[in-house]
């Protein structure tokens, strides 16, 4: 099972603050150790939202949103791409994981869809399109 680990943001990782030494340090062991057992696919801290941008989609109009977002408890600070077992090995790899940010702070696990979960809406001209894009991405890896 593919899941993807939100780190949420933080006022700190909002404003910009960069972690100390002992937490890159840390950070580091604990990605380490999931590479190390194969469950770590990829995973990026990302920069505060006041440098992001959204674009919001209604029906063929599009629109262009500078941050920063509101609600910075719903923005994401950084992720991880995990193979695991089930949710349950996902979650005792979360607890395993030093805390993100220098104050309280909250890690968020998504399964990904499968190209199975879509098995209703799939033509095979959907499917051929889906199959294509997956060929060309494993040639990248």
């Amino acid at each position: 099972m593919r899941v993807v680990v939100f780190v949420k943001a933080t006022g700190d990782s909002e404003a910009g603050v960069m972690p100390s030494s002992e937490l890159v340090e840390a950070m580091g062991r604990f990605n380490e150790e999931l590479v190390n057992a194969g469950i770590m696919l990829g995973g990026e801290g990302l920069k505060p939202s006041k440098i992001g941008k959204r674009v919001a989609f209604d029906g063929e109009s599009r629109r262009v949103i500078d941050g920063p977002f509101a609600e910075t408890r719903e923005l994401v600070a950084g992720y991880w791409i995990w193979e695991v077992r089930d949710m349950d090995e996902a979650v005792e790899w979360v607890k395993r994981c030093p805390n993100p940010m220098p104050g309280p702070s909250e890690i968020e696990i998504r399964p990904v869809y499968t190209m199975e979960d879509f098995a209703e809406a799939m033509t095979p001209e959907g499917s051929a399109v889906h199959d294509r894009v997956a060929a060309k991405l494993a040639e990248k890896q």
